[in-house]
């Protein structure tokens, strides 16, 4: 008789279910399907842990209304207040594990590919030649060109695992690299030639391209809006895999149509799944993508196998490895040292 039960919305990757063999019985949610505040209260009545991507959101009310709840997990980065209420969570004692890291790579290489896609004109290339315009066509306007990334300016805001990945990554092109990041350590920047600059105008400025690459907080909430796109150079192109929300969405709208940056390539939005009449699904000089930068096989599997462990651990009785709200661990004193 299995002992837990635990609701998995979007089951990233199944095969790793199989950890909770013999410990708890998992459900998952519908493929398609959001499932809402109420809609979470109810089905957690009965359940012991929950583990969502960053689609869902937990919020107080869910977490004071969820009696059985021990344990909460979050697949990929570092929860916070648009995934997870962590104030609710350690008032009541419940521990909010995460995997730090493990889809780090994915996102880095995905930001990589879209500003590739971007100096290269991919997507407009391949819609020409479907369209039968061969290249001696396109060559005719010089607009058309196709820009080399070695030697550009590339500003990345936000200097976590990924930020740092991607930085590593472009060095190899020969790009001059800016950072921004008033939390981070100059000590675990060792090894990439990154210029640190504590103004954020100044890498605005200077940067050919704008990597976003921050947490969404109420410091970073719309951090880029109408003022901070016309800082920008009218060639400079802006990207972002973090969260759609740090972006003034109305306002790159209107710097995208009225030409203060180059284009955009947003694999985040402010509201997700976009509405079908947003603008910026019609926009010609704008690269959009599903919330997909992290979904690689390796990256699920890394993902899914480290929290599925961790919530294992909370509901037999150890501490888990990667906690988001360690001050939990200061309540929660029946929670043993993981076995080695």
């Amino acid at each position: 008789m299995k002992q837990f039960k635990v609701f998995i919305p979007e089951p990233e990757w199944p095969e790793s279910h199989k950890l909770f063999n013999g410990i708890a019985q998992v459900v998952t949610g519908e493929p398609g399907i959001y499932y809402g505040e109420e809609d979470l209260i109810r089905i957690l009545k009965d359940c012991d842990a929950i583990i969502i991507t960053s689609q869902h959101r937990v919020s107080r009310k869910v977490i004071m209304e969820s009696p059985k709840l021990k344990v909460i997990g979050k697949y990929g980065s570092k929860p916070g207040p648009d995934n997870v209420d962590l104030e609710a969570a350690t008032e009541r004692g419940i521990p909010v594990v995460y995997s730090p890291e493990a889809n780090s790579d994915s996102v880095a290489e995905f930001t990589v590919t879209l500003i590739l896609c971007l100096l290269k004109k991919v997507c407009f290339l391949d819609h020409a030649l479907r369209n039968g315009v061969w290249r001696d066509k396109l060559l005719v306007d010089r607009g058309n060109f196709t820009r080399e990334l070695k030697g550009k300016i590339v500003g990345i805001i936000g200097l976590g695992a990924i930020g740092r990945r991607v930085a590593r990554i472009l060095q190899s092109f020969g790009v001059k690299l800016l950072g921004y990041d008033p939390y981070i350590k100059p000590e675990v920047l060792s090894g990439i030639n990154i210029t640190l600059t504590n103004d954020l105008k100044h890498l605005l400025m200077e940067s050919d391209i704008v990597t976003i690459h921050a947490a969404l907080t109420k410091e970073t909430y719309h951090m880029i809006g109408e003022a901070e796109l016309k800082l920008m150079k009218p060639s400079a192109y802006l990207v972002n895999t973090a969260r759609g929300a740090i972006i003034d969405e109305n306002a790159l709208i209107k710097a995208l149509r009225e030409g203060w940056i180059a284009g955009a390539a947003l694999d985040v939005f402010e509201k997700e799944p976009p509405d079908r009449d947003n603008p910026l699904l019609q926009l010609n000089n704008v690269i959009i993508t599903p919330h997909f930068a992290s979904c690689t096989y390796e990256a699920y599997e890394r993902e899914t196998v480290m929290v599925h462990r961790d919530v294992i651990r909370v509901l037999c009785g150890y501490k888990p490895e990667n906690i988001a709200n360690p001050e939990v661990l200061e309540k929660r004193l029946d929670l043993k040292e993981p076995l080695s």
